[in-house]
């Protein structure tokens, strides 16, 4: 809408002409018809996916009934997740095509390089949010598939616990940083809108004829397009990369809740091993993992412990029926479960509140096709007898063992009110794989 020159703000212009009404395409005045469906429709999926994240994330899972609305819950926000970031992607695409309506107020050089910031912030974060859930997704298995026919994973990430933390740290802190550049967004929109009244928000929608600055004509005429006019995109574009990088690279780091429990685990692997010395052979594990997998709404999905040790006695000429033992330490509070890995610890399933350590305890015997550790598992305030079938291969001073077992996690009280086995599945296959060293 036009207003006279003494409505405009004095470092604008004196003088102000009508603009054409919106076209397809950006124009000196205005954005254009495909800019604003973009701008639009991204908005609409950003505001709907944020706040069903948060919902899904609290949602309780005491029954079978709210575990699996729980899990559609997560399907449909990955889901509004991934078409954020095509629509995200292709709005960025289009902008790269396309002049940049001239600035309103081109003396206000503070305002500008924070506006440029401010956008370039929210469109790195619009496709790194929406790609790091991505990635995590990809990087676990099962748990509230994306509802698209075009499968769950992505070319280049692996199948791995770590890398699935890592996305989950990144991704956990860019919806922060998400959430503060559409606040900042909209509150400048509203400042200019309300405060400054200006157009600077109708030239994000339609109908009505922009007031623009004689003086912003003039500057419209002189080539500037993109996001390259005077610089100041570039610099708030720099700024915004910078914060960017620092965040993706410190995310993990920042956000990792392991030490004190690796702290505690080394103690305890030190009286395992001196356990060990004292009564015979004893070995040292090198490298190992330790893992489970468990069926959720039909698939397949794989947890695994980060922090964990192993005391072992192991000696060859011993008799066949006790050739050695073994006492591994569990910390439940390194367990990663994919999107579920909060609900797995939580009192209605492993209670690592309450029981932060599980504990096998066993005997290793020789069996008629490889080795058995016979003993019992205690595990979120449950014990249960466990006989643990696995292969050893020893050469000489080293020796790498994996085997495989599997569990009723109804033995251990573990998810009671999860009756429904098309939901949480009963049986949980533990397995574990291990290099070792002796060291007497």
């Amino acid at each position: 809408m036009s207003r006279s020159p003494d409505q405009a703000s004095p470092d604008t212009a004196d003088a102000y002409a009508a603009s054409p009404q919106v076209t397809w395409a950006n124009s000196a005045a205005r954005y254009g018809r495909v800019a604003m469906a973009l701008h639009w429709l991204t908005a609409l999926l950003i505001l709907i996916a944020f706040p069903l994240g948060m919902i899904a994330n609290a949602w309780p899972y005491e029954t079978t009934a709210q575990f699996a609305l729980k899990a559609d819950l997560f399907s449909v926000h990955k889901t509004l997740g991934i078409a954020a970031f095509f629509t995200a992607l292709a709005r960025i695409l289009w902008a790269l095509t396309q002049r940049r309506p001239v600035p309103l107020h081109p003396g206000r050089k503070a305002e500008r390089f924070m506006a440029e910031a401010v956008h370039w912030s929210l469109y790195l974060a619009m496709l790194i949010v929406p790609l790091s859930g991505w990635v995590h997704h990809a990087a676990t298995t099962g748990f509230a598939p994306i509802l698209w026919p075009l499968g769950q994973g992505l070319p280049l990430v692996p199948q791995s616990p770590a890398f699935a933390e890592a996305a989950g740290a990144v991704h956990w802190l860019f919806t922060k940083i998400l959430a503060a550049s559409v606040l900042l967004h909209v509150g400048g929109a509203l400042k200019h809108h309300l405060l400054d009244r200006d157009d600077t928000l109708r030239r994000m929608l339609p109908g009505r004829r922009i007031a623009l600055p004689a003086s912003a004509q003039a500057g419209g005429r002189t080539g500037h397009s993109g996001f390259a006019h005077q610089g100041f995109a570039h610099a708030g574009a720099l700024a915004a990369f910078v914060i960017a990088f620092l965040a993706i690279a410190l995310a993990p780091a920042l956000l990792t809740r392991d030490a004190p429990v690796q702290a505690a685990l080394a103690a305890d692997d030190a009286s395992v091993s001196d356990q060990a010395v004292a009564e015979g052979p004893s070995w040292r594990v090198e490298e190992g993992r330790l893992g489970f997998d468990v069926s959720q709404m039909g698939s397949t999905v794989s947890g695994s412990f980060a922090d964990w040790s192993a005391g072992i006695i192991y000696d060859p000429q011993a008799p066949a029926a006790q050739r050695g033992s073994v006492e591994v330490t569990i910390a439940i509070d390194s367990l990663s479960l994919g999107s579920v890995t909060s609900q797995a610890k939580g009192a209605d399933f492993l209670d690592a509140g309450n029981h932060p350590r599980s504990r096998f305890e066993a005997t290793i015997r020789e069996a008629d096709d490889g080795y058995v550790a016979d003993g019992v598992l205690s595990l979120a305030g449950a014990e249960v007898p466990v006989m643990l079938p696995f292969t050893l291969r020893q050469d000489g001073d080293r020796a790498s063992a994996e085997g495989v077992v599997r569990v009723d996690r109804r033995d251990f009280g573990i998810g009671e009110s999860h009756t429904d086995e098309s939901a949480v599945g009963f049986g949980v296959d533990i397995m574990f794989s291990l290099d070792a060293v002796r060291i007497r």
